[in-house]
């Protein structure tokens, strides 16, 4: 295998996470007075962190052009509180294929990475209790740097941090921030079609390959 370094996204490619941060965004909107949301119009507003979720979630709710900063402020506060508590319930599903996908990198000897836009503590409890969190060297999340996916800074961190170049490394994921942050570091990029792509055709966003699976993913991988 060419690549030293396998960069996966968490959400929509590890991890089946939209029921939590579904549950938790409307027990936030129904705390606010408002009503809920379908999930597939939530799922929409996933990949771009926690700030822009709750951002969309009010700003489709609010009768204003934009929802007040006290509102916001209120938002956030209570959505950090039903998603933890949706964590701690310790339910978050896996997706197929990953525990034998990671199973073969790691037999590899290649350094195994997240780099995810959600906030470093929420992701380190998700890889705790779905018990991924041995297979991994580096965690990145979304406030870990200056910038999120779709900016490249979070890859390039990571490889900084793993000591590999970009060239040697591949990012796993499953919506177009990955594939754009990807491209624009020069990494290579498989995408899984299971994901949270509500809005782009997987096929469309340029990468080396869409893969059914993380075991398809390293058999593509271990051609190069």
């Amino acid at each position: 295998m060419n690549y030293q370094a396998i960069l996966f996204d968490l959400d929509g490619t590890l991890v089946d996470s939209i029921h939590d941060i579904a549950a938790a965004a409307n027990a936030m909107l129904v705390s606010l007075g408002y009503p809920q949301l379908p999930h597939e119009q939530i799922c929409s507003f996933v990949g771009r962190g926690v700030d822009a979720l709750v951002w969309q979630c009010l700003l489709i709710s609010v009768d204003e052009s934009a929802p007040s900063p006290e509102l916001y402020q209120q938002g956030r506060q209570a959505f950090a509180q039903y998603y933890q508590q949706q964590l701690e319930a310790g339910q978050t599903p896996i997706f197929d294929g990953v525990i034998a996908g990671l199973d073969r990198f790691r037999q590899t000897g290649c350094q195994l990475a997240v780099v995810t836009n959600k906030p470093l503590a929420y992701t380190k409890l998700i890889l705790q209790q779905t018990q991924l969190a041995e297979y991994f060297a580096l965690v990145v999340g979304g406030d870990s740097c200056e910038e999120k996916k779709p900016h490249p800074l979070p890859l390039l961190y990571a490889c900084a941090q793993l000591e590999i170049e970009p060239a040697h490394s591949l990012m796993i994921g499953d919506s177009v921030n990955d594939s754009q942050a990807a491209q624009e570091a020069d990494i290579d990029v498989l995408l899984v079609p299971y994901g949270y792509s509500p809005n782009h055709d997987v096929h469309s966003l340029g990468a080396q390959a869409v893969v059914a699976d993380l075991v398809q993913a390293y058999e593509w991988a271990s051609k190069g």
